[in-house]
């Protein structure tokens, strides 16, 4: 890997961009009576991105590409691509990525011309959270078909909003954000070879259906509200409006416009379950590792031995954090798979003894106390020397920035990987020529497990990006404006836009209806 007789492709760059408003996580605690603590030093909450009334997928991940764009002097003629990774898409068809391609023209056309971005790919790649890794592999391969008539420059673009139901049990994980990767030949930050392990394995462990909304449950709600504000509604009238519909204004009008009994509905918060969404993200990780190790073994990268553990090697280990300790709790798993038949595991083994027996029972309840043992037996391995000193040197300083913004669905790993280059920045690490290891994870479910390599040059790129100075600058909301912005019934924007991208319409009759749009705003 990083030879001269190879193609190296990889991350020359990355851009966070995140709302300048956050609820503190102890004014949070507060309002929902949770406990802090648990919160804090349980999950690493710190606090949680909030957008504001003008911000939203788009406009978030506009302003990252801009940030890259301005920071490493690129004529946006050159971009050959632009993916975006996203969950929160905000249109069925419309990608978001041409709204963000849309809102870069107009900040750029006079400058570089009003075709600026005409022969720029975009798409949207949607994957629950792995959207935007799935978006850079691609990306990679697509660079590295680069030849001497075509320096090929890609950008990856991730962008969320992770919004829970009000007072639901993934409230406190709520975050937002938009990032960019720049993707080049000869990166200056990290280089990805092509060797991806992954697993997939189709669950329901965290989805957004399409609901369903039935025309007579809108009426009855409507009459139910009639009641408790005190109007008198007759016995029969919900079938009576039902039964006189066809010539309705509502019917010529509204969301039942085409005679439906019931339409789809699409909402931002998710149905999860949460114990098993963990469940499922220790397997899929653990079995993209397996299948990482074993590609990079045909290759001659990796072998068995004891020196040679995967996780001993990776300077840096990189996660998905749905919140902050995720990696913290999670990793225990691989950790035993990869340092068994290792003194180091003697010795933990030592302390917290065998593993439970595996079982082979279809019976439910076997496999439920079964579960809670391994989630047992996983904490008790975190809980030790070793693992913590592991803990301590390959994965803690990625979740920083995830204690402070919160769930970034797409941009989560991403955002760790920020975290970590900027924390060995101001540490003065040496990073040069190490390894590191990433393990991205999807809801649905699909991990990867893959490996970049860090540039010698990678300081003047993090110098660059004052991460941690940036989020010391955000402004704090109290409750009553958070769950305003929650419900979408603040009118005006918390602070008002200046120097940067903002939604200012969205169209709501005819041909024009749903059409957003967006403007840059000046200082």
């Amino acid at each position: 890997m990083g030879t001269d007789s190879e193609i190296c492709v990889g991350i020359d760059d990355i851009a966070i961009h995140f709302p300048r408003l956050y609820m503190d996580m102890r004014d949070f605690a507060e309002l929902r009576g949770a406990d802090f603590a648990k919160l804090n030093k349980g999950l690493g909450l710190e606090a949680m991105s909030i957008p504001d009334v003008h911000e939203d997928t788009a406009t978030m991940g506009a302003m990252a590409v801009m940030q890259i764009i301005d920071r490493n002097g690129l004529d946006p003629n050159t971009i050959g691509r632009m993916y975006l990774g996203t969950e929160s898409a905000l249109d069925g068809a419309k990608p978001t990525a041409t709204y963000i391609v849309d809102m870069l023209t107009q900040r750029y056309e006079e400058r570089y011309g009003s075709e600026c971005f005409r022969n720029c790919d975009v798409v949207d790649m949607t994957f629950a959270c792995i959207g935007a890794v799935d978006a850079l592999h691609t990306t990679l391969d697509w660079v590295a078909r680069s030849t001497e008539h075509e320096e090929r420059t890609g950008i990856v673009i991730f962008s969320d909003n992770a919004k829970y139901a009000l007072e639901s049990s993934g409230e406190y994980t709520q975050g937002a954000g938009g990032g960019a990767l720049l993707v080049r030949r000869n990166p200056r930050l990290l280089e990805i070879p092509d060797c991806i392990g992954v697993s997939t394995t189709p669950v329901h462990d965290f989805f957004k259906p399409r609901r369903e909304v039935t025309i007579r449950s809108v009426i009855t709600n409507v009459l139910q509200l009639a009641q408790e504000t005190g109007q008198t509604v007759k016995k029969g009238l919900v079938e009576r409006m039902i039964r006189h519909l066809p010539e309705s204004t509502v019917r010529k009008l509204g969301i039942f416009s085409h005679g439906e009994a019931k339409v789809s509905v699409h909402r931002d918060d998710p149905i999860f379950d949460g114990q098993f969404s963990n469940r499922c993200y220790q397997s899929a990780v653990r079995q993209a590792f397996h299948n990482f190790a074993g590609k990079a073994e045909k290759t001659g990268r990796y072998t068995h031995d004891e020196d040679e553990r995967l996780t001993q090697q990776w300077s840096r280990i990189i996660m998905h954090l749905p919140y902050a300790f995720q990696a913290k709790r999670m990793f225990p798993d691989i950790f035993r798979h990869d340092c068994e038949a290792t003194e180091m595991w003697t010795a933990v083994a030592e302390q917290i003894g065998p593993m439970p027996a595996p079982h082979d029972s279809d019976d439910p309840q076997i496999i439920e106390i079964w579960e809670k043992a391994m989630d047992g037996y996983r904490r008790a391995i975190s809980k030790t020397p070793q693992y913590l000193k592991f803990h301590e040197s390959r994965i803690e300083k990625g979740q920083r920035a995830s204690s402070l913004i919160g769930n970034q669905y797409t941009g989560s790993i991403f955002l760790a990987l920020m975290s970590t280059f900027e924390s060995d920045f101001e540490d003065n690490c040496n990073l040069d020529n190490t390894l590191f290891g990433l393990c991205g994870y999807g809801s649905g479910a699909k991990a990867k497990v893959f490996e970049g390599k860090v540039n010698h040059r990678w300081r003047e790129v993090v110098a660059g990006w004052h991460l941690f100075e940036r989020l010391a600058g955000r402004m704090a909301i109290d409750h009553v404006t958070y769950e305003n912005l929650h419900k979408g019934i603040q009118d005006e924007s918390v602070v008002t836009p200046r120097s940067e991208f903002a939604l200012v319409e969205i169209g709501d009759e005819g041909v024009d209806e749903g059409a957003r749009r967006y403007r840059w705003v000046g200082a």
